[in-house]
C-alpha cells in the first residue's frame, strides 16, 4: 500500500509538472468562450426533439457534419445504422370517475397504441409488483396504475420498462406509471419501455407524479377510478440513420484512439438538451478547442456521436461492431450522458494500473473541481466497448435537477446553464488530452 501511494504520489506529480500549462490553457479557454453554447443552442432551438428515424434527428446530423468539416477535423463521417422508428401520434387520458380532468400523459417507447376510440375502464393502483401480486385477482379487464415513488432511477425505471406486461399478465387493458423523477412542475416522463413474450402488448403511459398521488389518495378514498385512454402509438419499418465519427489524428501513434462522445439522439419531447444534447456538444467542442490552442496529442482523439441510445441501443453496438479490429488500439472510451451540470469528476471502469492513471491526471483538474473519481465508469454507448476490454469513463456531474427535465418536454436549452456547461468542456478536454498525449498507455 505505501509503495502504491508513493507511485501514485511521483505519477501524479510527474503529469501536473508535464501537463500542468496546457491544462491551464484549456481550462482558460473553455471557460470564457460561448461558441459551444452557442452551438449547443442552435442545435436545440433549430432541430427540437431528436427522435430515432425522424427527420428531426437526420437533419441534425447534417448539420454537425458540416460544422465539423469546418471545425478542422481530419476524418468527418456518418456511419450508417439502422435503428426503429416509433411514432407517439395523438394521445390523451381523461379522468371520467370521481370526477372529470384531462390527464397530463406521455406514451412510453415502444407502447402499442389503444384501439380507435380508445380504453375506457376501472383503474386500480398499486405501488408494487409485490402490491399487484395480491390483487391479481381484481385486475382483469382493468387499467393498472403503478404508482411507485422514486428511490433511484435503476430501482424505480423497472415499472416503466415492464409494467405494462406485468399487468397484462393478470388480464390488465392497459397500463399506467407515476413519472419516473426526482421531482416536477406536472410534467410527464417518457422513455423506453419493453414486452416480455408471449404475454398480450398492452398500451402503457407516464402520468405526472401529482395525478398518480392524486389518484391513489382516491383509491384510499373508496373512490371508482375511471379513466378514458387514447393512444394513437405504433412501430414502423426500422429506418436508417448515422452515428457520426469525427477524427483529430495523432501526431505519432494515429492508430491508438481516444473516444469522448454522448448520444445524438433525444425523445420526441423537449429538445434533449440535458439529454444528451449538451453532452455531445461538449465531446465535440473540447476536441476542437484542442485543435484551435494548436494542441496535437500524440494518439487520435476520437468524436463519436451514438445514434439511437433511447429506444434500441443500436448505434453503440453498431459502432462496436464496424469498429472492432481496433478495438484493441481504444485506449479509452469516455462519455457524457448524465446532464452537463457541474462536473465533479469521472467514474471510471478499468484496470487498477489504469484507475491510478487517471487519478494522477484528475489533479489538473482540482482548480474547477472536478477531480474526484470514482468506480464505475459504464454508460450506455460506452459499456460494449468496455464488454470488449476497453476501459470506460463517464464524466459525473451535480444530477439534483437531472430528473426534473429528464425525457419530458422541459428538457431544454433555457435550462443549460453556461458556466456549468463550460466546465464540463473544460473537464472533457484535458482528460481527452492528457490521456491521448502521455508517454504511457492506458492498460486495458
Amino acid at each position: 500500500m505505501v509503495l502504491l501511494l508513493i507511485s501514485h504520489h511521483i505519477l501524479g506529480g510527474s503529469i501536473v509538472a508535464d501537463y500542468g500549462a496546457q491544462a491551464n490553457k484549456l481550462i482558460t479557454a473553455a471557460l470564457t468562450d460561448s461558441g459551444a453554447y452557442k452551438q449547443l443552442g442552435y442545435l436545440c432551438n433549430t432541430f427540437g426533439p431528436r427522435l430515432s428515424g425522424s427527420k428531426n434527428l437526420e437533419y441534425a446530423l447534417d448539420w454537425i457534419i458540416g460544422e465539423m468539416h469546418q471545425d478542422g477535423f481530419d476524418v468527418v463521417k456518418g456511419e450508417p445504422v439502422k435503428v426503429p422508428a416509433w411514432v407517439r401520434g395523438a394521445e390523451s387520458a381523461r379522468l371520467i370517475k370521481p370526477f372529470k380532468k384531462d390527464l397530463a400523459m406521455l406514451g412510453l417507447g415502444g407502447s402499442v397504441g389503444t384501439p380507435k376510440h380508445g380504453i375506457r375502464s376501472e383503474v386500480v393502483v398499486v405501488d408494487s409488483f409485490a402490491e399487484l401480486e395480491t390483487i391479481k385477482d381484481k385486475v382483469k379487464g382493468k387499467i393498472v396504475l403503478f404508482n411507485a415513488p422514486f428511490t433511484s432511477y435503476g430501482e424505480t425505471v423497472q415499472y416503466r420498462y415492464k409494467g405494462a406486461s406485468e399487468a397484462a399478465k393478470y388480464g390488465a387493458v392497459a397500463s399506467l406509471i407515476r413519472s419516473v423523477g426526482s421531482s416536477t412542475l406536472y410534467t410527464p416522463h417518457t422513455g423506453m419501455m419493453a414486452y416480455t413474450k408471449d404475454i398480450p402488448r398492452i398500451p402503457h403511459a407516464a402520468l405526472t407524479i401529482e395525478d398518480a398521488i392524486m389518484l391513489n389518495h382516491q383509491q384510499k378514498s373508496g373512490e371508482k377510478i375511471v379513466i378514458q385512454l387514447k393512444m394513437a402509438a405504433r412501430t414502423e419499418p426500422n429506418r436508417w440513420s448515422r452515428n457520426i465519427v469525427a477524427d483529430l489524428k495523432g501526431s505519432e501513434n494515429p492508430d491508438e484512439i481516444v473516444v469522448v462522445g454522448g448520444h445524438i439522439d433525444s425523445w420526441d419531447v423537449g429538445q434533449g438538451a440535458h439529454d444528451d444534447g449538451g453532452g455531445c456538444v461538449a465531446a465535440w467542442h473540447a476536441v476542437k478547442l484542442i485543435h484551435d490552442l494548436g494542441l496535437r496529442p500524440k494518439r487520435t482523439l476520437r468524436v463519436v456521436l451514438w445514434t439511437n441510445e433511447e429506444n434500441g441501443g443500436k448505434g453503440s453496438k453498431a459502432y462496436r461492431d464496424t469498429h472492432r479490429d481496433e478495438l484493441d488500439k481504444h485506449m479509452v472510451a469516455i462519455e457524457s450522458d448524465g446532464g452537463v451540470f457541474q462536473p465533479s469528476g469521472f467514474g471510471f471502469t478499468g484496470s487498477q494500473a489504469g484507475r491510478e492513471i487517471v487519478d494522477a491526471i484528475s489533479e489538473l483538474l482540482i482548480s474547477i473541481k472536478a477531480n474526484e473519481i470514482i468506480t464505475g465508469g459504464r454508460a450506455a454507448d460506452v459499456a460494449p466497448l468496455n464488454d470488449e476490454g476497453v476501459p470506460v469513463m463517464s464524466l459525473k456531474v451535480d444530477g439534483t435537477k437531472y430528473f426534473w427535465y429528464h425525457h419530458t418536454n422541459a428538457d431544454t436549452f433555457d435550462k443549460i446553464d453556461f458556466n456549468e456547461f463550460n466546465h464540463c468542456v473544460a473537464a472533457l478536454a484535458v482528460m481527452a488530452y492528457v490521456i491521448a498525449d502521455m508517454d504511457i498507455d492506458l492498460p486495458q
